[in-house]
């Protein structure tokens, strides 16, 4: 998916593709960042990734609720980097040049890897294991395809029109054939905002596989 085109009205397009939940973009932004910050811990004060940031919306959430970190963006489409707010760039550092990405001690994978073509898959997550540090750790977020409302909204959704699903046990295996031990697999986003009030009791949920989305975080060492 060439996302330079999209760069200008990314935000757009994709609340109008999660529309149905009620929320915008920046909720299921937040909601990741809140995944890894009580991860971590509010000090953290570690080298963060954000690999495939887009324009910037789950970094900026990171800046704001790991403000100790280090963050560092990467993204290929050189559009979307470049509209990232000056602001922004201000507390994070952004590049869509591989060669200036550094070790990190966390590094987050969120809503890529359905773009990436299933036999490149295997060996990015070993690129990325590789640029962990001794005991760093991988966080891949991605649709859950076993939920109906999730595969709607990517069939409707612009940019995910080349979107190959994957299940929990892909992104599990990717991690563990490239030498990651898997610490977590949580089921993640299971209510809508009319449904909000029972948001409090999702962290339960997150051995069932009906969540919109899912998390795996895995572990080098």
């Amino acid at each position: 998916m060439d996302f330079d085109r999209y760069a200008a009205n990314y935000r757009e397009v994709l609340n109008d593709s999660v529309s149905a939940s009620g929320e915008s973009g920046e909720y299921f932004a937040n909601y990741k960042a809140r995944y890894v910050a009580r991860m971590l811990g509010g000090g953290f004060k570690g080298r963060i990734l954000d690999y495939g940031c887009g324009i910037g919306m789950v970094t900026a959430e990171l800046t704001k609720l790991l403000p100790r970190g280090h963050v560092q963006a990467f993204d290929q489409s050189a559009s979307s980097i470049a509209s990232v707010s000056p602001a922004l760039r201000k507390k994070a550092r952004f590049c869509s040049d591989l060669s200036e990405l550094g070790i990190a001690d966390v590094i987050i994978i969120a809503n890529v890897l359905h773009h990436v073509p299933v036999p490149d898959r295997k060996s990015l997550i070993k690129q990325l294991s590789n640029r962990l540090s001794g005991t760093g750790c991988l966080v891949i977020f991605e649709h859950n395809p076993i939920n109906p409302l999730t595969r709607a909204a990517v069939r409707d959704c612009p940019f995910d029109e080349d979107a190959v699903l994957l299940r929990s046990s892909e992104a599990i295996n990717l991690c563990t054939g490239a030498g990651l031990h898997v610490v977590h697999r949580d089921y993640i986003v299971f209510f809508p905002r009319l449904l909000s009030w029972l948001r409090r009791i999702e962290s339960a949920l997150r051995w069932l596989p009906i969540g919109a989305q899912y998390a795996v975080v895995a572990q080098n060492g």
